[in-house]
């Protein structure tokens, strides 16, 4: 995917973000890289650059984040080759590049990795639910 369609797909999820959300992300810059660096890798603990999609880098506002004009703002790389190999159609790319918006935004509100899965798992199991209730319904 050219990156200018890829970097146009960013700024849509971030958009697309709700407005109460939005308003909190005054000072974060959402930037779009192809590959992570060794350093960044390192910092999450990670070994291959593929399996790094987003990385957040900064105080969560839960730790009192950014609470001054004249800090460097915070950081959400997205990383472009390692989404498109997950990826493959322009449709999961797009999906993915929401999920990772999502996911490094939840970071920056102080949601840690475990807590985000430990909501996955909760949703699933309630969609499930919801599933298996309309099922016996018809």
């Amino acid at each position: 995917m050219e990156r200018e369609r890829f970097e146009q797909l960013v700024a849509e999820a971030v958009e697309g973000l709700p407005q109460e959300f939005q308003e909190k992300l005054e000072n974060i810059a959402v930037v779009v890289q192809d590959w992570p660096t060794p350093e960044q890798l390192a910092s999450v603990g990670f070994r291959h650059r593929g399996d790094l999609l987003g990385l957040y880098e900064g105080i969560p506002l839960t730790r009192g984040g950014r609470r001054h004009a004249t800090v460097l703002p915070d950081k959400i790389t997205i990383f472009q080759k390692p989404i498109e190999m997950a990826y493959r159609s322009d449709r999961g790319i797009a999906a993915g590049i929401g999920e990772t918006v999502r996911h490094e935004i939840a970071h920056h509100f102080g949601i840690s990795d475990e807590r985000l899965t430990e909501i996955a798992r909760q949703k699933k199991t309630k969609l499930g639910r919801l599933s298996d209730e309309r099922g016996s319904n018809s």
